[in-house]
């Protein structure tokens, strides 16, 4: 696989479905992105669940980029997404948000919701240009270090209640 140049070029990838053939490249994206990293069985555990799907971001046929979401009821909830650090900033991880947004007018869901560390600003600058705002603050959500989590929410017709215009004396809004 050849490494993108390192003038930040936007690369184009295939985003999938993940197959536990992936496992491996995966497994070493997570090593190499996190301080408290899955291990293979929290990947299988996850994924063996019936709405838990995985899906990998290809490029030149190795898997550069994954992430993991459960679809409950009226939302996707995006648990887990990394880039291999060589790829970061080329577009990768916005082409991988991008299939879940295209998800929620396939799935009637409204809104991605996903709870991000207080201290990973790159992650939430990164999803805050993407549309999500943050909602909530959790308290000590993260037990390795007693550390709050933003939950962050991106919704599909972000209405303001408050610029909300009925076009005639019927309206009905469907949150």
């Amino acid at each position: 696989m050849s490494s993108p140049d390192n003038d930040n070029k936007e690369i184009k990838v295939y985003v999938r479905w993940m197959v536990r053939r992936d496992f491996p490249e995966v497994l070493a994206i997570e090593q190499a992105c996190f301080e408290f990293p899955w291990k293979e069985e929290d990947f299988i555990h996850c994924l063996q669940q019936r709405n838990c799907i995985g899906m990998v971001a290809e490029y030149e046929g190795h898997v550069v980029g994954f992430m993991i979401y459960e679809v409950p009821k009226n939302r996707i909830h995006l648990l887990n997404i990394a880039t291999a650090p060589e790829f970061q900033r080329r577009g990768v991880a916005g082409q991988m948000i991008q299939k879940l947004v295209s998800k929620l007018v396939n799935q009637r869901r409204s809104r991605i919701v996903l709870e991000v560390r207080e201290t990973n600003l790159p992650a939430l600058v990164f999803f805050r240009t993407l549309g999500f705002r943050a909602t909530v603050v959790i308290k000590n959500f993260y037990e390795d270090m007693n550390e709050d989590a933003y939950v962050l929410q991106y919704r599909l017709h972000n209405q303001d209640d408050s610029n909300f215009t009925p076009s005639n004396r019927i309206s009905v809004r469907i949150a």
